[in-house]
């Protein structure tokens, strides 16, 4: 399955945050969108989800044009940087309601496994921002869009949950967004640099810094 985004234009105050973009997502392939903080990232995300408007766009499925935004598809899930999990839900609840199997993350996470029936508002921020990304990597989707997902994990929380995106990529497309370029080089199958308003593909280190988002590597 193929996820496209195509002719995006946005603009805030008659200023240009983004135009002429590009960015495709696909089943087997992890995606990555590389950019400055404030450059536009996460607009883009969240144009391609359909909770943003904008001055145009199109998105294809498969080839074919929809209207629909993404968001009313069950199958496409959305992490932002924002907090949205209830707080007075139990985890184990909160597990069933997103069919993901709770014995699996506390084995990968085992200092969550006396949690179970926890209420989220007693967790930490941090442990809050590993549940979310786990539910939403774990979900019944098709395509997940990962808006910065590894900023403040602790490097061994990190690692795990970038073996675990390479993992679900075999049976979903998956577009995650960062600012720094290493953790997306290293497991993207394709990167995208978001600069100045447009995308352009990024094959490794080397076009990053001739494109002078890097001095040295």
């Amino acid at each position: 399955m193929i996820f496209e985004l195509d002719n995006v234009e946005l603009s805030f105050s008659g200023n240009a945050l983004l135009y002429g973009v590009y960015v495709k997502a696909e089943k087997g392939k992890i995606t990555g969108i590389l950019g400055p903080n404030g450059g536009g990232k996460t607009s883009l995300l969240k144009v391609f989800f359909g909770s943003k408007g904008c001055n145009n766009k199109l998105v294809r499925i498969d080839g074919k044009g929809t209207l629909k935004p993404l968001y009313s598809k069950k199958k496409v899930q959305l992490l932002a940087q924002t907090d949205f999990l209830p707080t007075n839900i139990k985890l184990k609840k909160l597990f069933n309601f997103y069919r993901v199997s709770w014995d699996e993350f506390a084995s990968k996470f085992e200092s969550f496994s006396d949690y179970k029936n926890y209420t989220v508002k007693k967790l930490s921020g941090g442990e809050k921002r590993i549940l979310s990304i786990w539910l939403i990597l774990k979900s019944e989707s098709e395509f997940i869009m990962l808006d910065e997902p590894f900023t403040h994990l602790a490097p061994i929380y990190k690692e795990i949950i970038k073996n675990e995106i390479c993992i679900e990529k075999d049976h979903k497309a998956i577009l995650l967004t960062d600012h720094l370029y290493k953790d997306l080089i290293e497991i993207c199958d394709e990167v995208y640099l978001l600069k100045d308003g447009c995308t352009k593909t990024i094959k490794g280190y080397e076009e990053l810094k001739e494109a002078g988002y890097i001095r040295n590597f």
